[in-house]
């Protein structure tokens, strides 16, 4: 049975499947969190709040679960999926994180979402020894096992990925000028740096005017008609959903045609660009690293024609415009990797010790040539992603898949 509720999801049944070959049986060892027959995993989503709209990776992981138990688990034991809303509230996602190690007892905390959120619990869930695993942010911070050897992000890091963006301007817009619009806490000044740091000297004169919001704030409406002023003709948009719809809107209503580029926490078609106006969003500039099911181009493909038969069947009601639903069904199957290597040995410390050892472990859904690859001292899974452009439908690929090679 599965209960989904906007405040806690729950995935259970049997127990039994993954993604690798099943490691030999051995002495079986668990933390108080596992047993024989169960895997208990934490959560932590905004499924209310200014980032709702990111819900949608949880309810996908839980009825991902879902299916994975219904084939019969992993290594005989049932998945029991635990997710708690924050509301994208630091101080609501540390009592859920309270909540599920102390009273729950979870095995880990996993792919619960936010930076300013995960920091809120960064230090406890190191302290405690619990596994904060796959963050779903790409702050840099993540990947830091020397300091925090039980936290692991997931997506790739916001400073490479905003490299990757100096690279783009730089190459076809060498003498342009830029205007920043970022969030204005640890995400938002992450893709900041990396900006700069691409951009190197030249960005001191390329960048005109940088603009904050704070995630409180109802509208970004002032800090778009002040970048405007400042008469940049790029604008570099480090929002979320709700405030990227914002922004677009506002760029219609001002006249103003920036080469916009715009970060991949706020690209998604179906939280941003629609409620922002499909032809309003035509031309924008972002970076992906997993294929688009409404890609025409991708209609044959083995492992889009497996994530619309699991859509199907586990989550109907889901939008499938939503890369939300492709981004947690990768990260739950990343998990589910690191849970059968885990085999009979379901301690904290096992976890991240195989999560720290994913090699060239390849995916579906990402992107061809994109591979998911971890160690002892790389904790960032995901290093590649590729330019792509908002043809009014959908986002076409832009150039090669490409590194912003920044670990720091």
């Amino acid at each position: 049975m599965q209960r989904v509720t906007r405040r806690s999801l729950l995935a259970a049944a049997p127990a039994a499947i993954a993604l690798a070959a099943s490691p030999a049986r051995a002495a079986q060892q668990y933390d108080p969190r596992a047993t024989d027959t169960e895997i208990k995993i934490g959560n932590i989503m905004p499924y209310s709040g200014p980032a709702s709209a990111y819900g949608v990776f949880g309810q996908t992981e839980a009825h991902f679960f879902a299916m994975i138990n219904d084939r019969g688990g992993i290594n005989g034991r049932k998945i029991t999926f635990l997710s708690y809303d924050d509301g994208y509230s630091p101080p609501k996602t540390v009592e859920e994180a309270r909540r599920l190690v102390e009273s729950d007892q979870v095995l880990l905390i996993f792919s619960s979402l936010g930076t300013p959120t995960n920091t809120a619990i960064h230090k406890y869930m190191n302290q405690k020894t619990v596994p904060q695993l796959f963050v779903f942010s790409g702050a840099t911070k993540w990947g830091d096992p020397k300091h925090f050897p039980w936290t692991m992000g997931w997506i790739p890091n916001y400073q490479s990925e905003a490299r990757i963006y100096a690279a783009h301007i730089l190459e076809h817009h060498p003498n342009g000028k830029i205007g920043v619009l970022y969030q204005n806490d640890d995400y938002g000044k992450d893709y900041l740096k990396g900006l700069k740091d691409g951009l190197g000297d030249r960005g001191k004169s390329m960048i005109v005017a940088e603009a904050s919001y704070e995630t409180a704030d109802t509208s970004v409406d002032s800090q778009v008609v002040s970048l405007k002023s400042s008469g940049a003709g790029i604008f570099v948009d480090i929002t979320t959903p709700k405030f990227a719809a914002q922004a677009i809107r506002k760029l219609v209503e001002l006249g103003w045609q920036p080469v916009h580029l715009l970060n991949a926490p706020g690209s998604s078609v179906h939280a941003a660009l629609k409620p922002a106006g499909l032809k309003n969003a035509k031309g924008i500039l972002t970076a992906g690293y997993s294929k688009d099911p409404t890609d025409p181009s991708w209609k044959d493909d083995a492992g889009v024609r497996q994530w619309n038969a699991f859509m199907d069947k586990y989550y109907p009601d889901g939008d499938k415009t939503d890369g939300g639903t492709v981004g947690g069904y990768l990260i739950a199957q990343t998990l589910v990797q690191v849970l059968n290597q885990c085999g009979d040995n379901l301690t904290r410390a096992n976890v991240m010790k195989q999560a720290a050892n994913l090699e060239d472990l390849e995916l579906p859904m990402l992107l061809p040539g994109i591979k998911i690859n971890t160690s002892p001292t790389d904790f960032y899974p995901i290093k590649q992603m590729q330019m792509r452009r908002f043809n009014g439908e959908r986002y076409e690929p832009v150039g090669p898949v490409i590194t912003g090679a920044v670990h720091d």
